[in-house]
């Protein structure tokens, strides 16, 4: 566990540092990058779903559809990516957190599952346990509280209550994305999307979280629920 902890830290390290840079340095960047990013992921789920959608002939049509469906969320993600990025400190600032909420859910999940163990938390994932969950949701309330004991000397309740929810709304659907990819990679009996990141498999086991975790809070802004 300690071996396989460190690769994904270690990976998770790297990859937002190059996320921040691309993040803060241009606009133009950050969507070059995000496309190139999300080519990837395209092909990791094609290639996860080819097995199982084309080994019968019949199985064409559905086998389409299910890349469709990949595509369309994927340039939904793309754009709902652009748009809380956004052209200001500000929006560039809560996009990071967001970020990070996704980054510390997902290792909470694998700590608290890996050391703590216990049920598992469906079928649909063998190695998802309800500790994983519960560790997910604890660690997600830490880059906010960090941010917040570093930014403020007497944080209302009510701000902090807000804060809190968002990250445990971030957090479930980062785990449910997570759970979405699963299922298709169990279907298709893979352990990974790909082999392209030490300690995670694929570009796409890495952003499962993130990609529907961004169009959560993306509509959670615009309804002005948060």
């Amino acid at each position: 566990m300690a071996v396989e902890l460190g690769k994904r830290i270690i990976t998770s390290i790297i990859l937002f540092i190059i996320a921040i840079f691309c993040i803060l340095i241009h606009k133009f960047v950050f969507v070059l990058i995000l496309i190139v990013t999300l080519f990837i992921c395209f092909n990791e789920w094609r290639d996860i779903n080819y097995k199982y959608f084309k080994k019968k002939q019949h199985n064409n049509w559905k086998y389409f559809f299910v890349q469709f469906v990949g595509l369309a969320y994927l340039f939904i993600f793309l754009g709902t990516s652009i748009a809380l990025r956004g052209n200001n400190s500000e929006s560039i600032a809560f996009f990071i957190i967001i970020l990070c909420i996704c980054i510390f859910s997902d290792i909470g999940g694998y700590v608290f599952g890996k050391v703590i163990g216990g049920k598992k938390l469906t079928k649909i994932s063998p190695n998802k346990t309800i500790s994983g969950c519960l560790g997910s949701f604890i660690f997600s309330i830490l880059p906010v509280l960090l941010f917040n004991f570093q930014n403020y000397t007497g944080v209302s309740y009510e701000v902090l209550s807000i804060s809190i929810a968002l990250c445990l709304i971030v957090s479930l659907a980062c785990q449910l994305g997570d759970l979405l990819i699963s299922y298709f990679k169990r279907l298709n009996k893979v352990k990974n999307t790909g082999n392209i990141l030490p300690g995670h498999g694929g570009l796409l086991d890495r952003i499962d979280g993130l990609i529907f975790a961004i169009p959560t809070v993306y509509i959670l802004k615009i309804t002005q629920i948060f």
